[in-house]
């Protein structure tokens, strides 16, 4: 990788050029310095920058541009930027426009440790203070003529310094002048600015794939969108993945929202090395100029879904129908947490809940994945979550509300057992429940791959409060036909009276959030189905265990004071060990939750799309070693 610095002569950007050297970053060996006149003027002044003529951006958009076209080789930008996200998004929408990766080593480093560090590197930090500038050839650039205060730019041409008058300092006298450098260039300022999203390819749906919606909740809640392709005749990624998307997006328009509204995407296909063919189209429905408040976060892995008729993609968003969140969206490789170069961002905030986008065992700097294998993958996964979760000043060891833990179904049993026992031993034992009250519920997902061949994928889920710790919650909605009647209530109960409460992990914080996880395991489904043959994917039998998962989510709702209507998120992990259809398992879920309304156990909104979402995976459960015929995953908020 070719490398241009930013360099402004400060410490700052000096030593994030050494930083690029550590990580065998090289520049190129005949790099001319590129100069040009720049207005310094802020025209656009809020935070996230949008291209705005005139203003300073737009003079390093020329400037970088031209070092592009001299060097076509250079592929990235560093900057010295620590701290200031002003600066940061302003280097990082140049880079987008102009192809180029944004570097920023030191950000959001300790700056007590940057600073001993080029101590310990020899750095020499020299505070000017003694000399002053004497130009000795200079134009004037008219930058407005108004007549009543015409603005003007002083341009040096030639310059030497000399000592302030009573200054103990010495300094030789020199005098640069630009035209007699052979190395200096001037830029053509009038260069026709790009946008790279007006260039992306509009997608049109392909007519005949039949693309299925499921919804949940009412102001916060999840839109999943699938294809039924029961006989294979899907006609690829591209084509799939076009519908499920386009549908999507019908469905937002159709309730008055937009691409703007959705805080998480997550993308399964059914291949990864497909990943890049799926990210070319997402991102042509998925755009910052559609994302004005930020781009959503996104997980992405790879499920058995043409296994059981469902084409090539699924996709599920988590939707807002208030314009209300905070994104953060690092797009520079540092040192800090993996880059997201593209429009999915590391963590996106709304109300208390922060949604984390899948993290890797990725090494920030290197953006590779680590060496040592699954548990090593894990522990930097770890680090690096907890990298992001600081940024909105918690923690996963203290907010953590539900963690989601995808792994490779290509791991052997005794990686499986030793990628549990890093987490219990580096996670769960080092958990402080002081401010959630409980242990948060945790899922492990086998998945047939992840982005990068890595092993392990983590996704958190945190409580992150507000200043004041108070937050008004929607009044639950009295009467109807939510209060379950107690005789209907205690019937269905009755069926499973003489099973205890293992297979259920529930974490609730304040009355506000209610997170679940339910295991169907084989000891369970054995009782329920009243059998020892273990043939749970008759669907007699699957229809007995969805009635038993909808009663129990529908108790565990109502135990906690929630609705439906408080439903986020719903969804049904099945293992495709035993071959069975969505179409199968989406009729035995859909009857279950209407027998549950019908017999007086709480509204499902059954009248509308599924409340659920079901996923095909190679195996999921509470614990690596098992493996459940069903996993239940519940989120429910009232914030």
């Amino acid at each position: 990788m070719e490398v241009v610095a930013l360099v402004s002569g400060g410490k700052d950007s000096c030593f994030a050029m050494m930083r690029l050297l550590r990580w065998l970053i090289s520049f190129p060996s005949m790099m001319p310095s590129t100069s040009s006149t720049v207005t310094c003027i802020r025209r656009e002044q809020g935070l996230k920058y949008n291209v705005t003529a005139g203003d300073e951006v737009e003079d390093m958009f020329a400037l970088l541009s031209e070092v592009k076209r001299q060097i076509p080789s250079i592929t990235a930008v560093s900057s010295g930027a620590i701290a200031s996200d002003y600066q940061r998004l302003r280097v990082e929408s140049v880079c987008s426009r102009l192809g180029l990766v944004s570097l920023a080593y030191l950000w959001k480093q300790d700056q007590t440790s940057l600073f001993d560090e080029m101590i310990r590197r020899g750095i020499v930090a020299i505070i000017v203070k003694d000399a002053r500038i004497v130009l000795d050839d200079f134009e004037v650039i008219l930058h407005s003529s108004d007549p009543i205060a015409p603005v003007g730019i002083l341009h040096p041409l030639a310059f030497h310094l000399e000592l302030k008058p009573n200054s103990s300092g010495t300094i030789e006298n020199s005098t640069i002048d630009q035209e007699s450098s052979s190395c200096l260039y001037e830029v053509d300022g009038a260069i026709v600015h790009s946008d790279l999203e007006s260039k992306q390819e509009t997608l049109s749906p392909v007519t005949t794939v039949d693309a299925c919606i499921s919804k949940t909740g009412k102001k916060l809640f999840s839109i999943g969108c699938w294809v039924q392709d029961p006989c294979g005749t899907s006609k690829g990624l591209k084509a799939d993945l076009v519908a499920v998307l386009s549908r999507i997006e019908n469905q937002l328009k159709e309730e008055g929202l937009g691409w703007v509204n959705v805080l998480y995407v997550h993308l399964f296909i059914s291949s990864m090395k497909e990943f890049g063919l799926a990210n070319e189209i997402y991102v042509s429905f998925i755009t910052e100029q559609k994302c004005p408040l930020g781009v959503p976060s996104r997980s992405t892995v790879e499920l058995p879904l043409v296994q059981v008729g469902l084409g090539n993609a699924s996709v599920e968003v988590l939707v807002t129908n208030e314009q209300a969140k905070r994104v953060l969206h690092v797009q520079s490789i540092s040192c800090w947490a993996p880059s997201c170069i593209g429009p999915y961002s590391q963590a996106t905030l709304h109300g208390e809940i922060l949604y984390m986008a899948g993290q890797l065992g990725l090494d920030p700097p290197t953006m590779k994945l680590c060496p040592g294998g699954p548990t090593a993958e894990l522990e930097l996964a770890l680090r690096n979550s907890e990298a992001v979760a600081n940024a909105f000043g918690c923690s996963i060891f203290s907010s953590a509300i539900h963690f989601l833990v995808y792994c490779s179904a290509h791991l052997t049993s005794s990686e499986k057992e030793e990628v549990e026992h890093e987490l219990h031993s580096s996670y769960v034992t080092n958990l402080d429940c002081s401010n959630t009250g409980s242990f948060p519920t945790i899922l492990y997902v086998f998945a047939s791959g992840l982005p990068k061949g890595a092993y392990v994928e983590i996704k958190p889920v945190l409580y992150v409060p507000t200043n004041d710790g108070v937050v008004a919650t929607r009044e639950l909605e009295a009467g109807g036909s939510w209060q379950a009647s107690s005789k209907a209530f205690s019937a269905w109960g009755a069926q499973y009276s003489d099973l205890d409460d293992s297979f259920c992990q529930v974490h609730t914080i304040g009355g506000k959030i209610c997170s679940a996880v339910v295991s169907v395991t084989n000891a369970i489904a054995s009782k329920i189905c009243s059998t020892t043959e273990q043939r749970y994917y008759l669907e007699e039998h699957l229809k007995a265990l969805a009635r038993f998962c909808a009663f129990q989510l529908a108790k565990i709702l109502i135990d906690n004071g929630f609705s439906w209507d408080n439903l986020t998120m719903l969804r049904f992990y099945y293992s495709i060990e035993h071959s069975v259809t969505m179409d199968v398992m989406s009729r035995a879920f859909s009857e279950a939750f209407a027998e549950l309304e019908e017999g007086g156990v709480g509204s499902c909104t059954t009248n509308g799309p599924p409340i659920f979402n079901i996923v095909p995976v190679s195996a999921s459960g509470c614990s690596t070693s098992m493996s459940d015929i069903i996993s239940c995953e519940l989120l429910a908020s009232k914030v």
